[in-house]
C-alpha cells in the first residue's frame, strides 16, 4: 500500500456514495477507507500505511481541517469547501441535483439512495476551525459551484502555510463526483504522490 485516505462526506451524504473515488484511489495503490465521523478517524489512524491523508467534501472538508489540526496526518485533500453561501439557490430537489453534480450516474445514485438526505445541503455549514492544519491542503473547488464561491476557497488556500488550490472548470459544488471526477482523482493521486516523494510541486521526474 502507498498510503492511506481517510475520506468524511458532506451534507446529507454517507460513506457508501464515494464507491467510485475510492476504486479509482485503490488502483493507484492506496487504501481508502470512508468514515461518518472524527471518532472513527481516529480509530483508522492507528496502523495505517503512510502518508495518512484527510479527503473531505462540503462539511466533511472543514471536518477534516479541524482533525489535521490536532491528529498526526501528513496533509488534507478538502473539496467544495462551503465558506460562502447563496441566499437565492433553488432548495427544490432539482435545484439540489444541480447544484451537487451534473453527472448522470451520480446523479441517479443520489435519486436512487434511502440513506441520502434530501434539503441537507442547504443546512447552515459549521464555520473554519479556529486552528488550521501547519500540513499541506490541497484545495479543489469547481469554477460553476453554486453552492459557495470559488473566490472564497482561493483565498482561503492562498492563506495556508502550505496549500494548493485547482479550479475545476464547469465543477459544481462535488467536484469529487461530478462530470470531471477522473480528471479530481488524478488531481488528488498526484498530490498523494507528491507527498510521498517530499515534494511541493507538479514534477514528479528530474533529469
Amino acid at each position: 500500500m502507498r498510503g492511506t485516505v481517510v475520506l468524511l462526506p458532506g451534507r446529507g451524504e454517507h460513506p457508501g456514495l464515494y464507491a467510485r473515488l475510492g476504486a479509482r484511489l485503490a488502483f493507484d495503490g492506496y487504501r481508502v477507507v470512508a468514515v461518518a465521523s472524527g471518532e472513527e478517524v481516529v480509530g483508522e489512524l492507528r496502523g495505517s500505511p503512510v502518508p495518512v491523508v484527510l479527503l473531505g467534501s462540503d462539511t466533511g472538508a472543514i471536518g477534516a481541517l479541524a482533525l489535521a489540526a490536532e491528529l498526526p496526518v501528513h496533509a488534507v485533500v478538502a473539496a467544495g469547501l462551503p465558506l460562502s453561501a447563496d441566499a437565492g439557490a433553488d432548495r427544490s430537489w432539482e435545484g439540489e441535483l444541480d447544484a451537487r453534480s451534473a453527472c448522470p450516474s451520480h446523479r441517479a445514485l443520489l435519486a436512487g439512495n434511502d440513506r441520502f438526505r434530501r434539503g441537507a445541503l442547504f443546512s447552515e455549514p459549521a464555520g473554519l476551525p479556529s486552528r488550521l492544519p501547519p500540513s499541506p491542503v490541497l484545495v479543489l473547488h469547481g469554477s460553476a459551484d453554486p453552492v459557495a464561491a470559488p473566490k472564497a476557497a482561493r483565498a482561503f488556500a492562498e492563506m495556508l502555510p502550505a496549500g494548493r488550490f485547482v479550479l475545476v472548470e464547469g465543477g459544481r459544488h462535488d467536484v469529487l463526483n461530478d462530470l470531471a471526477h477522473r480528471s479530481v482523482a488524478a488531481e488528488i493521486v498526484q498530490f498523494l504522490e507528491w507527498l510521498r516523494a517530499g515534494t511541493r510541486g507538479p514534477v514528479l521526474v528530474r533529469g
